[in-house]
């Protein structure tokens, strides 16, 4: 594995924008949308990062594919609703950014958000023009399956040796794993150091600032 990369892919929840809580919210208020059991908020926390689907499937096993479909889209009715609080980029996401694009690094994004919705917040923070390419849950494969980072590396022409996977759960380190990439943890997120470090990351930051210093030191 190379000590300098040319291609860092971040995971948008939980690692560069603060919308952990708010996730939570809507995945609550769809289970009472449902009358489904609420299974609480470390529960909840917990499969951040896994496409919404999959994601619903993990809370409710049980749940017929009507149910699932209805919990769906009453998450995203909450989520999207406007007249609640949205989320914000965590402090130092905009300078860190923006010191890789003047480098002339490779940037890119790797989510569990369905397309819809990472185009909407792209809009919403005007951050979109700052990636040189996305995948979404929806469009690929979820996490931790590998289909994603593959995909963004064969479009911008970078090896595996070459590539970071950026993210704040467990699951964004197993899909680097089974993309044959390098992981980097944050553990601002969802999970903590200790949960993260059992996927064998290159390192794990405790904010912005360590990673983007980690960021530059390695690019």
């Amino acid at each position: 594995m190379s000590s300098t990369f040319e291609l860092f892919v971040f995971d948008w929840d939980g690692t560069l924008m603060d919308s952990v809580d708010h996730i939570v919210a809507s995945l609550s208020a769809a289970a009472a949308d449902t009358d489904m059991v609420d299974l609480g908020h470390q529960r909840y926390r917990d499969i951040i990062g896994l496409g919404l689907a999959e994601a619903m499937h993990a809370l409710y096993p049980d749940a017929t594919e009507d149910d699932t479909t209805r919990l769906c889209e009453r998450y995203r009715h909450h989520f999207l609703d406007k007249n609640k609080a949205q989320s914000a980029l965590f402090e130092g996401t905009h300078e860190m950014l923006c010191g890789l694009k003047e480098k002339d690094i490779k940037i890119a994004v790797a989510t569990g958000k369905a397309r819809i919705g990472l185009d909407r917040v792209f809009e919403e923070t005007g951050y979109g023009d700052m990636f040189h390419a996305s995948r979404c849950a929806d469009e690929s494969g979820s996490k931790p399956k590998p289909h994603m980072l593959h995909e963004l590396m064969s479009e911008l022409g970078v090896s595996p040796e070459n590539t970071v996977m950026i993210g704040d759960t467990t699951y964004d380190m197993q899909m680097a794993s089974n993309a044959g990439t390098a992981g980097l943890a944050v553990s601002y997120g969802v999970h903590n150091c200790e949960q993260l470090l059992k996927h064998n990351p290159l390192a794990c930051c405790n904010n912005v600032n360590e990673l983007s210093r980690w960021l530059h030191s390695h690019s």
